[in-house]
């Protein structure tokens, strides 16, 4: 069953990317690779912002119509 945004930390980890987004974890830290991307590092830890990364992955999908 899906979860809701409030449900999710308000720090994502790419094992969270990749459950949200259905793709494999070496596939999230890629897409967190983009230069777009609202990145977070903290020492070798790459995190985003819960909210930061939903609404980036809206403007993601406004980008392709």
């Amino acid at each position: 069953m899906p979860k809701n945004i409030e449900d999710y930390p308000m720090i994502l980890t790419a094992v969270h990317l990749s459950e949200i987004l259905m793709v494999s974890k070496p596939t999230a830290y890629e897409l967190m690779e983009q230069k777009s991307f609202p990145l977070i590092k903290l020492g070798r830890s790459k995190r985003v912002l819960r909210d930061e990364f939903f609404n980036w992955l809206t403007q993601q999908q406004v980008g392709s119509l």
